[in-house]
Formats: structure tokens, sequence, C-alpha cells
């Protein structure tokens, strides 16, 4: 595996400029760009791309996909201020479990333009809030559904007991609320069982799942719904990124879906984090210390998963790239674990790696570090300066 150019000039300037140890996140931001172009020449007629923010609500990664997303998803009151903020004429939509009536309050000031509801519990207090208000909130109603082929993949989120959803014999009771408040605009369903998808086939024939259901369900109650959000998941295989869920591949068969279904006017929503925005991102920690413990080579990197956390979330080796210095190699065709600074056992980024050559000062860059990765880190552990961000924007 090789770095682009471009990174391998921004770290050899990082390098160049920086007092001390190099440890700093870098984002290709020209590249983020053309790869969701690349994902929406693909994305059948009929279709809507959504970022969902919680995967790296960066400022300078959210002005980036804004002119070129439908919008973006936020997952609490505080993504949807920022989102706000940050990207004010962007369309809004907001899910998550357990909404405050703060937020639920938040999302009718800036006029969201649908409520994930996620409870009937959640739904009663929109109703209540926005009728106070005199004001109409559009909703889709997120079902956990129980489908005749389970799902499977490394995250499942419905499709069993979860926190996510209403359950569909809630179904009933839902629509009959709905029916009694003239605040709430029922705009469709949000369908989301699953994360970290990599087989398209296993894709393909859940997407035909959430389409039959749907339609049966508005069939069965009589309803005319304009829009089906059927969530993201979609994945990167960390351990060999080459093999990442095939999105042209997907699209093409997405679309002969679409057609056999015949959904008509009914819009699909892909509202999609990790795939968009983990490529775009690298984490660069210089090489502090090179020891032999019990048999076995570490590598201490400045830095480690308070900055990086993805691959102990993950529970993966992350792959990465070794940008050598000036010093001479210290190893050679040897295999090396690459850990951080922190005092825990826990702290690390890949186990037994072979190396073709390695030594102090060696900057070491993780590759597909731009999503679920700075943002989900518990960066005040040990008080260490946090990682520098550096955005390439040409």
């Amino acid at each position: 595996m090789s770095l682009p150019a471009r990174i391998l000039q921004a770290v050899d300037t990082l390098r160049s400029q920086q007092q001390g140890p190099v440890c700093a996140y870098l984002y290709d931001l020209p590249a983020l760009a053309r790869h969701v172009r690349q994902m929406r020449e693909h994305l059948p007629a009929g279709c809507e791309l959504f970022y969902a923010a919680k995967a790296n609500p960066e400022v300078a990664i959210l002005r980036t996909l804004a002119p070129l997303v439908d919008g973006f998803e936020a997952a609490s009151g505080g993504e949807l201020r920022w989102l706000y903020e940050q990207c004010p004429h962007a369309p809004l939509i907001f899910g998550g479990p357990g909404k405050l009536d703060s937020e639920l309050q938040q999302g009718l000031d800036y006029q969201v333009a649908a409520f994930h509801v996620e409870s009937l519990t959640e739904l009663h207090n929109l109703a209540r809030l926005a009728a106070a208000r005199g004001q109409t909130a559009s909703i889709l109603l997120r079902l956990n559904l129980k489908l005749a082929e389970a799902p499977d993949s490394r995250l499942v989120m419905g499709g069993k007991p979860t926190p996510f959803g209403l359950d569909e014999e809630a179904l009933e009771e839902a629509l009959a609320m709905i029916a009694e408040a003239p605040a709430l605009q029922l705009q469709g369903l949000h369908f989301h069982l699953l994360s970290h998808q990599l087989d398209v086939d296993a894709h393909l024939r859940l997407m035909r799942s959430y389409l039959r259901t749907f339609k049966q369900l508005c069939r069965k109650r009589g309803l005319q719904l304009p829009l089906l959000n059927v969530g993201g998941g979609m994945g990167i295989d960390y351990r060999n990124p080459e093999q990442s869920f095939d999105w042209p591949r997907f699209c093409a068969g997405l679309g002969n879906v679409m057609a056999q279904e015949q959904l008509g006017s009914t819009r699909l929503r892909f509202e999609i984090g990790r795939f968009i925005s983990a490529a775009c991102g690298y984490y660069a920690m210089q090489v502090l210390d090179i020891k032999r413990n019990h048999g076995q080579y570490f590598a201490i990197g400045r830095g480690g998963t308070h900055h990086f956390r993805t691959p102990a979330a993950q529970g993966h080796d992350h792959p990465f790239v070794v940008v050598r210095g000036p010093q001479p190699a210290q190893l050679r065709g040897q295999s090396v674990t690459l850990v951080g600074q922190l005092c825990t056992p826990k702290d690390v980024l890949a186990t037994q790696q072979p190396v073709a050559e390695l030594a102090i000062g060696d900057i070491v860059v993780f590759t597909h570090a731009g999503a679920y990765a700075w943002n989900i880190s518990h960066r005040h552990f040990l008080m260490h300066e946090p990682p520098r961000m550096v955005f390439l924007e040409h």
C-alpha cells in the first residue's frame, strides 16, 4: 500500500515545520469531493444522498460536502445545532433515540426536513410541542422490522430486540396517534437494520426486503408515502481496504431492484457516514521508541488510541504506511506492534504487523482515518496534547 503524493508531501512538510514529534490528522478534501461526486454518478434516479454527520463533523468536511449531498443527518441536539450553525442552508434530518423535549424544540426551531421518530413517547411529545407552537412537524417512523431473511453484519441494529425504532406491533398505535395529531405529517418510514456491510449481494437482498415490506405496510394501511429512508451501513474493510463495499455494483443492482419492485413516485433516501468520509482521512504519528519485550518488537508513537480509537473500537489491526526518516533502519523485515503513549495495554493500533524497515523518527501514517476516529476518541485521557489538524484544500 502506498500514500497519495499530496499526503506524502504534507507529511514531509509537517516533519520539517513541527518543533516536536509529529502527531496529526490529515484530511484530503479534494479526494472527499471526488468520491462523493462519483457516488452520486452511480446512484439510481429517485434516490437521495444525505451525510450522517456522526461519522465526522469537522467543519471543513461538512462544508466540502454541503454542495454535493442532499443534506445532513443529526443524531443528537448537539449535532443538530452544530450542523445548523455550520451549514445553515442545508436540509437537516434528525434521528436518534431518547430525544429531549429541548432537542425536539430545536428541530422545530430549525424547521428540519424530517424527524425520525423512534418511539410512541417521542411521537406524543413531538405532537404536543408542535401543536403548542402552531407548527407542522414532518416525520418518518423508524421501524425495527422482523424480516424473513434476517440481516447479518458486524453491527446489527434491528431485526432483534434493540433500543432503536418502533416494534412493528406499535405501528397501528403510532398511526392512530398521527391521525389524531394534525401537527404531525407522516412523510415516510425509516428502516436501518445494520452497519459494516461488505457483501453487496446481501445488501441488495436487504434493499428488496425493505421495498417489499414498505409496499406491504402501505397497502395494508392505505398509506401513500413519498419517502423511504433506507439508512446506510456500507462498510469499510479495514483489514483490506480494496475489498470494501462495491458501491458501483450495488447501485447498478439497486436500479434493477427499484424497477422490479415498482415504487412509483416514492424516493429512497440514504444517510451514509463511514463510507463517505473514511478514506479522506489519515492519522500520522512519529515513532518515539522501539523496544523488544518478551520476544516481540513494539514501536511507541506520538499519539495513540486517545486520538485514534477506530482500531480499538472495531477490533482490527489498522492499515498503515511507514514514511521513512533519515535514520538508518533499526528493524528490517520484522513484525512490530504499533502502540501509543497511554498507560494501558489496550493502546494498540496494530499488532505484530510486518514492516520492511523502521527506525525512531519515522512517521507511521494510518489510512482510512476519516470516520469514527478523532470524534469518538477518549481525547482527555492522560491529558496529552491533541493532534494537529491539517485540511488539504488544493
